[in-house]
Formats: C-alpha cells, sequence, structure tokens
C-alpha cells in the first residue's frame, strides 16, 4: 500500500485518482502508524515552504518520514520534493527534511515568466527507476517559483527554463522528487507513477 501524507499541505485527491486509475493500492494518512505500516510513500505539497514545513511539524511527521525513508521508497511532488532538501530561501530561510543534499531557491529568469508554469521537455542525466519507459521526447506539467540546487549526481532528470531547472532528483537510494506534477503530466506522468509504485 501507498501512504499519501494528508498533513494540511498537499493536493492529495489528484495524486489519489492517479494511483487510482492505475490500479496502485493507495490510502491518504495522517498518522505515524500508518506511515509505518505503508509500502511505499507519497508527500505532496502546494504553497510555500515555510508553512508546509510548519504544518508538517505540527503533525508530528517530520520524524517518522526522515526515518521511514530510509527503507522504504518515497516520492515528494512539487513542494514535496522542494521539502526533501536540506533548506529553502522561500520568504524565508527554512529547514527542510534534509533527505536530499542541496537547497531552494527563488528561479530567476529575465526573459521569461516566473512562475514556470506549462509542458517542458524532460531531458535525462541519470539513471533513475522511475525513469523506465520513458522516451527522449517526453513533457511533464509544472507549475513553480522556486528550484532545487543540488549536485547533478542528484538529477536524475530537469528541463530548461532559462537555465537547468532540476525534474526529476534522488538520493540514489529510496527518496526521489519530481518538481513538475506527474498526476498532471498524462501518459508520461502516468508512467512516472506506475514505475514508482513497482518499487515497493
Amino acid at each position: 500500500m501507498t501512504a499519501i501524507i494528508d498533513y494540511g499541505a498537499g493536493n492529495i485527491f489528484s495524486v489519489k485518482n492517479a494511483l487510482d486509475y492505475l490500479g496502485i493500492e493507495s490510502r491518504l494518512v495522517s498518522d505515524k502508524e500508518s506511515i509505518e505500516a505503508a509500502d511505499s510513500l507519497i508527500l505532496p505539497g502546494v504553497g510555500a515552504f515555510p508553512a508546509a514545513m510548519k504544518m508538517l511539524g505540527s503533525a508530528g511527521l517530520v520524524d517518522i518520514i526522515k526515518e521511514q525513508a530510509k527503507k522504504k521508497p518515497l516520492l515528494g511532488i512539487c513542494l514535496g520534493m522542494q521539502m526533501l532538501f536540506e533548506k529553502s530561501y522561500e520568504f524565508e530561510e527554512c529547514d527542510g527534511l534534509g533527505l536530499i543534499g542541496g537547497s531552494v531557491k527563488k528561479m530567476e529568469a529575465t526573459d521569461l515568466i516566473i512562475p514556470h508554469m506549462g509542458w517542458n521537455k524532460l531531458e535525462k542525466l541519470n539513471d533513475c527507476p522511475l525513469l523506465s519507459g520513458i522516451g527522449d521526447d517526453e513533457y511533464v506539467y509544472f507549475v513553480h517559483s522556486y528550484k532545487a540546487e543540488c549536485d547533478d549526481r542528484n538529477i536524475a532528470a530537469y528541463s530548461e527554463y532559462g537555465g537547468r531547472v532540476p525534474a526529476l532528483v534522488t538520493d540514489g537510494k529510496f527518496v526521489f522528487g519530481a518538481q513538475f506534477h506527474p498526476e498532471k503530466s498524462g501518459e508520461t506522468g502516468l508512467k512516472i507513477l506506475r514505475s514508482f509504485g513497482g518499487l515497493a
């Protein structure tokens, strides 16, 4: 069973609908026991980084997520991906979960519109099980104003938008993050969710 972590700051229902469509068993959970019992975890997120981390902390879920991410697949989506990093500078400096080295900073593109909103091509950089079946001309859907800054070894795929934007990141073990919305990215996004579901 895949646990979709419901802490009050996630776009949980579109993710649940996508997993249901794929036939992947999932539940919306908000307690430590359900997270421990799950085979894999999804951390969604919309809104601002500091507020979301505060909500995750208030729900008492920070430590259990860190613990479980050492032994079972975890996928962060959009803001949920950003929260996987060590810190963010959205509005203020704020600690993240620290599961992947790096930080999150505001996108800077003088000739492009921020927030970055729309479809962009996935460019593969490193091997990743979530890219199984993904071709060289596939597009995914983004909505964000901040992006991760991390080592290339942690970037499985990126998109170009005023520079390289890490699109799919990993710690090389159990932790994965998608800056884009796989649940809103058509067949390409479904393939990525299907591959994640097959990891558990």
